[in-house]
Formats: structure tokens, C-alpha cells, sequence
């Protein structure tokens, strides 16, 4: 077993007012971290990871589906989880009061994704 502490984490301002840690990695996934302040968002983008979710606290909105000139807008309360497919584009707004704090799993593993750089 790999063990990975809180001291450990390095946080990444991936955009503005968006924190991202990298946390455990396996062979098959990765886990990160994550921290949206109120009022900040994730542009549009896409990676051929599946990825899914757990929202552990505040509220966020998903925008999916763009590459086919379809939008749907999702919104996700506390407690909420979610599944993205490979590929598939998506933004994430947080329009709340208070900071949207999260975990996202990435099959394969998103052990160097370009918000490090």
C-alpha cells in the first residue's frame, strides 16, 4: 500500500480561484482534489479519461455535451455524484455563495495533466 499524507499534497491554481491536488494513483486511476471558489469556473475542456465524482460540499454547475453543438447544463448539489465519459467536453461553473470542494477519480490514471505545468 502507498500512503500519500495531507502534508504531502502539492496545490495547484489550475485557473483562477481553482485549486487542484493530485492525490493516490494506481495502475488502473487517480484521484485529485478539488476547490472551485464562488463565483470562478473551468473553461471548456476534454480528456480521454472517464472520469467520476463525489461533491462534498457547495454547489457547482456542469455545462456537457458542446461537441455536438448540444448544451446541457447540470447542476450538482452537496452529496451529489457524477460520471463523465471519455472525451466528452465539459465547463464547470460555481455560482454558490461558498467554495465547491470535490473529488474526482480518472480512469486510466491523470498522473501528469497540463494543469501541473
Amino acid at each position: 500500500m502507498e500512503r500519500i499524507t495531507a502534508e504531502e499534497l502539492d496545490s495547484t491554481e489550475a485557473v483562477e480561484g481553482v485549486h487542484l491536488s493530485a492525490l493516490a494513483a494506481g495502475e488502473r486511476m487517480s484521484l485529485q482534489e478539488f476547490r472551485i471558489e464562488p463565483g470562478k469556473d473551468v473553461p471548456t475542456h476534454s480528456h480521454p479519461h472517464e472520469q467520476a465524482g463525489y461533491l462534498v460540499r457547495g454547489e457547482l454547475t456542469f455545462v456537457v455535451g458542446e461537441k455536438n453543438g448540444e448544451r446541457e447544463e447540470i447542476v450538482l448539489q452537496e452529496g451529489d455524484s457524477y460520471v463523465l465519459p471519455g472525451g466528452e467536453p465539459h465547463a464547470v461553473s460555481n455560482d454558490g455563495d461558498e467554495t465547491a470542494v470535490g473529488i474526482d477519480v480518472f480512469a486510466p490514471p491523470r498522473t501528469d495533466p497540463d494543469w501541473k505545468d
